[in-house]
This record gives C-alpha cells, sequence and structure tokens, in this order.
C-alpha cells in the first residue's frame, strides 16, 4: 500500500490517519473483536521507533495521529498496524479475508497546527457520531497526553485533553 499520488513520508512527521473496515462493515461494533484490535495495535513490534499519540476505532474505521520514526514511511506502519491488527481479529472471528480496506487517508500535520486540537477532533468522534454523549462513555481511544486516570472527562469542544 502506497501513499496518494503526490505525497511522501517524512521521518519525524506527525500524520493524521484514518483507514476503514472492507464495505464500512461495521466489525468493531463487537466488543470483543474490538478489545482484540485494541491489543493487538498497541503491540510494541508494529511501532518500532515510530509512536502512535492518539488513536480512537470506531465500528467501521480507525483514526490515529502517528509520529513517523526514522527507520519507517507511513505505509510501512500502516501496512503493520493493518496486517497485525488483522490477524488478531481474523482468529477471534475464525474468519479469512480482509478486515480493511486497500489504502488509507494520510494528513501531514503541519508545524503550524495545533495538536492537541487535531487529537480532540480524533478523540471526539464517537461524539460527533451520536456513538456517546461524553467521549469519557466510549472505551477505545487513548492519547498520549493522559496521565492514565480513566476517571476524568475530556470536552470535546475545547478544554484541556484528558479523560
Amino acid at each position: 500500500m502506497a501513499l496518494r499520488r503526490g505525497r511522501w513520508s517524512e521521518s519525524g512527521r506527525t500524520y493524521l490517519v484514518t483507514f476503514t473496515t472492507t464495505a464500512r462493515n461495521p466489525v468493531f461494533a463487537d466488543w470483543q473483536l474490538a478489545v482484540g484490535m485494541v491489543r493487538a495495535s498497541r503491540s510494541p513490534h508494529i511501532w518500532r521507533a515510530s509512536r502512535l499519540l492518539c488513536w480512537v476505532l470506531m465500528p467501521d474505521h480507525w483514526h490515529g495521529l502517528v509520529e513517523i520514526g526514522a527507520m519507517d514511511t507511513l505505509s510501512q506502519l500502516i501496512n503493520r498496524v493493518k496486517g497485525s491488527t488483522s490477524r488478531a481479529v481474523q482468529l477471534l472471528r475464525d474468519t479469512r479475508g480482509h478486515l480493511w480496506s486497500k489504502g488509507f487517508h494520510d494528513h501531514a500535520v503541519r508545524r503550524d497546527e495545533d495538536l492537541l486540537a487535531i487529537a480532540r477532533y480524533v478523540i471526539c468522534n464517537p461524539v460527533r457520531a451520536g456513538l456517546v454523549a461524553r467521549v469519557g462513555e466510549y472505551p477505545y481511544w487513548d492519547a498520549v497526553w493522559l496521565d492514565g486516570d480513566s476517571q476524568q472527562a475530556v470536552e470535546c469542544g475545547g478544554g484541556q485533553l484528558d479523560r
């Protein structure tokens, strides 16, 4: 899977990435599959020198804010994420076939963009989709800016980035 025409991957750059399930099938409406996907996606072998800054898993897609490490390209990293998570979910489903659609959407974050505002946008997806009233009610997201206290509340319209 390659970057879109005219794009390139830059080491040290942060990217907003989105990829969808095949045919936008809401695979992750099943909590067991969602938990399996989350566990697999957090594996250190996927990230190597790259960093996952924040993410949200929706029923039919994944959004993440990733920082590309020196030994990766964005395409290599997304291939590892999709491959590893696909294998893990297939084991749980006892099925074969493609979990993820081909390709992905990426946006290279410019130096003048507000990284926390982008992270807030990512993790507020479940609220905008009407799945929950507050981000804290949705279990499938995380951000490196959090201190680990899962009882905090995220303000999707502004404020601090915390649970």
